[in-house]
């Protein structure tokens, strides 16, 4: 079973990520409420539109200390982990609606790149907040925290999450490499392996349901 939902705001979410201050996120909101919110998962890398407002110009010269970035959306339903991800640099989150992110830790992945999931922590992001995800989390789509599905804006380096150019030679971490800028880890009972993905997560694919 999945412990409790905890909050950002407990000591417990230190080592994942923090809040953002200062930032005013309503723009970015109301634009987002045109966005869809299909039955299962759409994760829209960059969308103009977002990119277009004051605040994802805030955040290039802020949060990315001016690296070209990409704002983009995650919208739907989802209830199940699935996957771990992790990439090179923190993701930015603002949740437009509450959803529940499912975390875990980079240094409990094993020499064999397997990650047993129940080291995941379950935190509650409330709508309207903005928080900062560490390069050194793992994290993957939210869940929903109420029925009504959830949208949360991604924000990230340029090109992240895009199609990988090279072909890798699957050793060590390469096994890994999924897309630009994402290194994944599978569950079993997902359909991930069929797309390329390693399958390393142990345990239960944990349902928040």
């Amino acid at each position: 079973a999945l412990p409790i939902f905890k909050k950002i705001t407990d000591s417990e979410f230190k080592k994942y990520g923090h809040v953002l201050e200062n930032y005013d996120c309503s723009k970015l909101i109301e634009k987002m409420k045109t966005t869809p919110l299909p039955n299962n998962v759409v994760y829209e890398p960059s969308i103009k539109e977002l990119e277009d407002l004051e605040i994802a110009q805030d955040l290039q010269i802020r949060e990315f200390g001016e690296l070209p970035i990409q704002v983009g959306y995650c919208n739907g339903n989802n209830y199940l982990l699935n996957a771990v991800e992790y990439h090179r640099s923190s993701e930015i989150n603002v949740a437009v609606t509450d959803f529940i992110l499912l975390l875990g830790c980079i240094q409990d992945v094993g020499k064999d790149y397997s990650y047993d999931t129940s080291n995941i922590e379950a935190f509650l992001v409330p709508a309207g907040t903005i928080i900062e995800v560490y390069a050194t989390t793992l994290h993957y789509a939210p869940c929903n925290a109420n029925e009504n599905g959830f949208k949360c804006v991604v924000v990230l380096p340029r090109d992240t999450n895009l199609p990988l150019e090279n072909k890798i030679n699957k050793s060590g971490e390469d096994v890994l490499l999924f897309a630009r800028n994402k290194w994944l880890i599978g569950h079993k009972d997902t359909d991930l392996g069929t797309q390329g993905a390693f399958i390393g997560l142990k345990g239960k694919n944990i349902s928040i349901k």
